[in-house]
């Protein structure tokens, strides 16, 4: 079949009338489409997919839209050529490629559907023209990567990868994740020196925000310095102004329907006594003066080992290093779990963003650990959809 170009750009006068056509896959909780959206970039999404129903349920809370749902494996490139979309943003499954898992790659049934994205657009009429992909790290290792950058290259793509967390762009929060950032070599990136490298800094993104030019690499107490402190992400924290990309206050969530302590229920976020007891030692821990917290997992709240940070509520402690402190200290910390809300703000969610009524906690949190961060992908796709 012969490929041709979606539909191509107007011109600047008409530029209003004509935007990009998205085409968002795995759209889950709406991550990648507030990133759009705080991207400035002017963008249509035309379609979103995802097959769990508990998220389509919350991303239509939020954007009065239901994703397409249903196994990804069933679309026909005939189905995606009637979108005639600019651009695909894909988040797929990272279950395959973590380091807890049984590292799989391409042989993981959870694989498959992304797999078979990439050899459709083989078969397309009308193809992509950009592509974004995200995931863990480790995915720039697996056989599903050798896939998806021989496919682009068979379809004349250039490609820009990363590997970036929240902690470079002033946000408190170790979360390094892999992107890819592909164009059609009729389009051109704003910086084609780093075609086809793997890069770990943000230094060559055109960003309207500061961020610190260290590589992730480099000590995570260099990255610290530059970042807001935890504070700043706290329901109770009162601004003077509000960031609408980061945090908010405990006010403005109610005002936009976000969820704060009081209206979540009789949760109790404080950490238990017994778990206290059972893990002191392998629990990170944080300070609200803190400017760094450990990555969200999903299984946050159901375990305190490895699945993020908590936090010090007793103003009668000022920080000290963990290991410093004995399980008798530990105890008096007022350790609580952060909230679904500072979860959200973050991963930089906007304060209207809200689950509705009927998502557990427990389900929150695990939709929360699954998402992405918007300070990072925003300006990620900033980038690779500005025009040279």
């Amino acid at each position: 079949m012969d490929q041709q170009p979606p539909p191509p750009r107007p011109s600047e006068a008409m530029e209003a009338e004509a935007p990009w056509r998205v085409l968002e896959f795995y759209s889950g909780i709406g991550g990648m489409r507030y990133s759009l959206a705080s991207s400035g970039v002017r963008a249509e999404v035309v379609e979103a997919f995802d097959i769990n129903d508990v998220a389509n349920d919350v991303y239509e809370r939020n954007f009065g839209h239901r994703p397409c749902q249903g196994n990804i494996q069933t679309l026909t490139a005939s189905d995606l050529d009637k979108y005639k979309a600019h651009a695909w943003l894909l988040s797929p499954p990272c279950q395959p490629y973590t380091r807890q898992g049984l590292q799989k790659h391409s042989a993981d049934a959870r694989a498959f559907s992304f797999i078979k994205i990439l050899n459709l657009m083989q078969n397309m009429t009308f193809p992509p023209q950009m592509l974004f992909v995200e995931n863990v790290v480790g995915f720039e290792v697996s056989d599903t990567h050798d896939q998806l950058i021989e496919v682009l290259s068979s379809l004349n793509f250039n490609t820009q990868e990363f590997i970036l967390s929240p902690l470079q762009f002033g946000v408190p929060y170790s979360r390094p994740r892999y992107f890819c950032l592909a164009k059609h070599k009729s389009m051109c990136f704003h910086n084609p020196s780093v075609n086809n490298k793997l890069l770990r800094t943000p230094t060559c993104l055109t960003l309207n925000s500061s961020t610190t030019q260290n590589s992730y690499e480099q000590n995570e107490d260099v990255l610290e310095v530059a970042c807001k402190p935890i504070r700043d992400f706290l329901e109770i924290h009162i601004m003077d102004t509000v960031d609408q990309d980061c945090s908010a206050t405990t006010s403005d969530f109610k005002k936009a329907g976000g969820c704060t302590p009081s209206e979540t229920g009789s949760h109790d976020y404080t950490v238990p006594l017994s778990l206290i007891e059972r893990w002191g030692n392998a629990m990170d821990i944080v300070y609200p003066e803190s400017k760094r917290c450990c990555c969200f997992t999903k299984s946050y709240y159901r375990y305190v080992k490895g699945t993020g940070s908590l936090l010090v509520t007793s103003k009668d402690h000022k920080p000290v290093p963990k290991e410093n402190l004995e399980l008798s200290s530990l105890n008096d910390l007022g350790l609580r779990f952060f909230t679904p809300r500072e979860a959200a703000n973050l991963h930089s969610f906007p304060s209207s963003f809200c689950f509705p009524d009927h998502i557990s906690l427990r389900q929150q949190y695990a939709m929360l650990g699954n998402s992405l961060s918007v300070s990072v992908v925003a300006p990620l796709l900033r980038y690779l959809f500005a025009e040279t």
